[in-house]
């Protein structure tokens, strides 16, 4: 008799029938995350302050009830409290959240005359709307023994100046991270990926999008021998999302086509 574990297939569709929220989802990562999570067989519910950005969602996907936008600010709790209770009004359960949402420009200005309001903008519009919309999706996840992904940056490792706020912002994620892993688990898994490069400019609205150009040498920069794309964050986070998975929480996960193991000389 062989001890030996048979051979598991991989499942098509990961997250058949599960719910799954998507902050900033109607554009870029976020997209490229709300797609994913649809094509592994999902429901998504996406939140963002561009309405214009997340109806053209639901008319270009056309995957009938299986994805709903709603408007939400996820620096304001009452906006966080009410994107929630629509979500569990609308499909009966959350399996899985997806923080993405927050100001997408890091290069700002000198910390010497950096304003408190921009510093709070990235601030609010990362680090503590990653709390909040956590914070009020998790009794549901609980309940569904889901799991979170947070969208952290490459920047938490590295940096070019005047990056302080967004850095700060995205380094509050990381570490909010692993300490929401420890006291959520085993009910909650808990993960963040680091996007490196991500060219979004065809992943944006109708309105704005755009076919991206970089050359030869901006791809040339990645061991991967290219920039990233939406798709590759969020076949991750489906992974992630997953109970593929079931034995990773806690971590961050760097996704930049080996672009920060590079050596670089001036």
């Amino acid at each position: 008799m062989s001890l030996t574990p048979p051979i598991r297939p991989f499942d098509a569709t990961p997250l058949l029938d599960r719910v799954v929220l998507v902050t900033g989802g109607a554009q870029g990562i976020g997209r490229g995350i709300a797609q994913a999570v649809l094509g592994a067989g999902g429901r998504v519910v996406i939140g963002d302050l561009d309405r214009d950005a997340g109806k053209a969602c639901l008319t270009e996907w056309d995957v009938g009830e299986r994805a709903r936008f709603l408007p939400l600010d996820v620096s304001r709790e009452t906006s966080v409290r009410a994107f929630i209770s629509k979500a569990l009004l609308a499909f009966g359960r959350i399996d899985g959240l997806v923080n993405n949402a927050g100001p997408a420009d890091p290069v700002i200005d000198d910390v010497s005359t950096l304003s408190l309001a921009d510093w709070r903008r990235f601030i609010d519009g990362h680090l503590t709307g990653t709390f909040l919309c956590s914070k009020h999706a998790l009794p549901a996840l609980r309940e569904a023994r889901g799991a979170i992904v947070n969208i952290a940056s490459s920047r938490v490792v590295q940096s070019e100046p005047h990056t302080e706020a967004y850095a700060s912002a995205k380094g509050g994620i990381a570490g909010f991270t692993h300490a929401l892993a420890i006291s959520e688990g085993p009910r909650v898994r808990v993960n963040a990926i680091s996007p490196g490069w991500i060219v979004t400019d065809d992943w944006r609205k109708p309105s704005a999008r755009r076919t991206p150009k970089l050359s030869k040498r901006d791809h040339a920069q990645h061991p991967a021998g290219r920039a990233g794309t939406p798709d590759d964050i969020g076949a991750l986070a489906v992974h992630l999302l997953s109970d593929a998975s079931g034995f990773i929480t806690g971590q961050n996960l760097v996704v930049d086509g080996g672009m920060t193991r590079k050596m670089q000389y001036a």
